[in-house]
């Protein structure tokens, strides 16, 4: 499928046509008529991210169908089949049928197959030298040696993959030494890269490494996520060369070669014991392989740079990219996500969605269909999990929320007396939480009667006795007796020992309220 969204995002870079085709694997009639067909409809850059490339397909195509068109053949294919024993044009065509009307496309005859075929072949012979723009092009790669690291703890030696990156048009390499080539160090590489140039060309041209494109085919490409999201942070287009075709990146294939000979073969003799000391080593080596005098032209690849190239480069970003490895995760009923050996929560609405987890060396998020639902700080080491309130279910935060000081500054706000019931509650036993189910009950006599109908009551059972319990609290409520004004009883010391006892008044008849 054509990629809507990043064509619009490249023409909002004021990419050329002809170089967003190029990007993408398409055609400058098919750019063309994206472009078109966006202004009609007033989509431009940022596009929704709720907006995926099929829901742009249905707005700009509503009536488009399935297998329209002619099935173009695998000419690649074709070139490679034909060079084995017995393999004939007619045999491939008859094979190419078949392959249409199982996938219920249109075929091209044998004459159309005959003649496409052979003016492909006609042009993979063909050379282009092309004279590269100042600024324009960024190519990289990986050196094909390593270089030794010895680990005096572990008493092995470790292998360094050294990093090229070169400039075509004034031949300004640099380079770098990594434990390993993956994802993390292959995107550390170009920022490093970035940094040493002082500014970002507008093209980048890698080799087809899982690590940066999963996928490169005639007419589809998928970039590594990580990958993707530094070329926008970046504002620069990855167009990767094609599969088996290094002269795509003709200079940084040379770059490779030549920095073989220069840094590494004149750093064979010198045994490092920390990649910072290898580093620095290259670093010393690379300014002396740039500001080497040109052979056949004057100045130096230093010169050319600082000269006709510097100038033209875009502008770094305000802060560089922070290196962020994606990866997937169903969430599971406790909601949470592991990353390292720390978990965190998402909301619990996500539980069984399978979501995508974004982790960078200070933050962790967590996104479904595009859509951030979670961040959290990320941690080192904690054994507990790290749960936000508001992920939780309602039943779980008032479970958290039940402890001594809660309970406290629930009652101090409903009023002396409900804090004093509180308290007795809390401190009549011997451990605190034997109490909270009493404090727990009580809130919900709040929530059922309201604050100050409670305060009343809790204000009743301890004129009655210095130690109410919840059934006494729960009576008083439901008779509605605190609704009735509390009178204030002195008792006498001897009748204090026995609690609440009748009164001489009470004996003398009359009527009794």
């Amino acid at each position: 499928m054509v990629d809507y969204r990043e064509i619009i995002r490249l023409k909002n870079l004021d990419f050329s046509n002809l170089m967003i085709a190029n990007s993408l694997s398409c055609s400058r009639n098919t750019v063309s008529e994206v472009l078109s067909l966006a202004e009609t409809h007033s989509l431009g850059w940022p596009i929704p991210d709720a907006l995926s490339n099929k829901d742009i397909e249905h707005l700009f195509y509503p009536n488009r169908g399935n297998n329209e068109g002619r099935k173009l053949p695998d000419y690649e294919y074709i070139y490679n089949e034909l060079a084995k024993p017995g393999v004939t044009l007619t045999l491939l065509w008859a094979e190419y049928c078949t392959q249409c009307e199982a996938e219920h496309t249109i075929p091209y005859q044998h004459t159309q197959f005959n003649e496409k075929y052979h003016a492909y072949a006609a042009a993979k012979k063909a050379t282009l030298r092309i004279k590269r723009k100042p600024g324009e092009v960024m190519e990289v790669d990986w050196v094909g040696d390593t270089i030794p690291v010895y680990d005096v703890a572990a008493g092995c030696k470790i292998p360094a993959y050294i990093f090229v990156s070169c400039l075509p048009c004034s031949l300004y390499g640099y380079a770098e030494a990594f434990p390993d080539m993956k994802s993390n160090h292959w995107i550390e590489a170009h920022i490093h890269a970035y940094s040493f140039y002082g500014g970002v060309t507008r093209i980048l041209c890698p080799d087809n490494l899982k690590t940066g494109v999963i996928k490169n085919t005639r007419t589809e490409l998928i970039l590594n996520r990580s990958y993707h999201e530094m070329a926008e942070h970046y504002g620069t287009a990855i167009i990767p060369a094609r599969p088996l075709k290094p002269k795509d990146k003709p200079t940084a294939e040379g770059s490779v070669k030549v920095i073989e000979t220069w840094i590494l073969a004149a750093l064979r003799n010198r045994k490092f014991f920390s990649f910072d000391e290898l580093n620095l080593a290259i670093k010393e080596k690379l300014k002396e392989f740039n500001d080497r005098s040109f052979q056949k032209k004057k100045g130096s690849r230093s010169s050319a740079f600082f000269e006709e190239e510097k100038d033209f480069l875009m502008p770094l970003p305000a802060s560089p990219y922070e290196t962020a490895v994606w990866s997937t995760a169903t969430i599971q009923p406790d909601y949470l996500i592991s990353v390292g050996d720390c978990k965190y929560s998402v909301p619990y609405e996500f539980i069984g969605k399978k979501v995508d987890i974004r982790t960078t060396e200070n933050c962790i998020e967590a996104f479904y269909h595009n859509n951030r639902i979670a961040s959290h700080v990320r941690k080192t080491y904690l054994p507990d999990p790290i749960y936000i309130p508001e992920h939780m279910p309602e039943n779980h935060r008032k479970y958290l929320e039940y402890n001594t000081d809660s309970f406290l500054k629930w009652g101090e706000g409903v009023g002396s007396s409900t804090l004093l019931v509180v308290k007795n509650f809390l401190y009549m036993h011997k451990v605190e939480q034997q109490g909270y189910k009493s404090c727990a009950s009580l809130m919900r006599l709040a929530d059922r009667y309201g604050t100050e109908r409670l305060e009343n009551a809790c204000m009743k059972a301890l004129s009655y006795t210095p130690n109410p319990s919840l059934k006494n609290i729960t009576t008083i409520l439901k008779n509605g007796q605190d609704k009735v004004s509390v009178t204030k009883i002195k008792a006498n010391t001897e009748s204090a020992r026995f609690g609440i006892t009748r009164g001489a008044s009470y004996f003398k008849g009359g009527e009794r309220k």
